[in-house]
């Protein structure tokens, strides 16, 4: 028996989707349990190109499996924006931001 999720695809995952898709919220007929991987390959998107999956407002790894209705929000790699407590598809983000302190000096790296 078919379900329905619904997803939107944040900044540069959006090149994986087509024109119609980009940037606004689709919805996804899916037959039969689906983990949040699965659907991630299904539409194009590289799992390794994403840091961050959101169900419902809340973190989940990637062998969640969908629900009927769910909203799911999909985030690439954040650059500059720390997500390491938020985070539950890896142990630690893609990227790890080296915090500065107000006393270094950036001519010394």
């Amino acid at each position: 028996m078919g379900y329905t999720a619904y997803f939107r695809l944040y900044e540069e995952l959006n090149d994986y989707l087509p024109a119609e898709k980009r940037k606004r919220a689709f919805s996804l007929s899916l037959q039969g349990p689906t983990t949040i991987q699965e659907a991630i390959c299904s539409l194009g998107v590289p799992p390794e190109e994403v840091d961050l999956v959101l169900v419902n407002g809340e973190s989940v790894p990637f062998n969640h499996i969908i629900c009927e209705g769910d909203r799911i929000s999909i985030y690439p790699i954040f650059e500059s924006l720390d997500i390491s407590n938020v985070t539950r598809l890896r142990d630690k983000p893609l990227i790890t931001l080296v915090k500065e302190s107000k006393n270094s000096n950036p001519e010394r790296r």
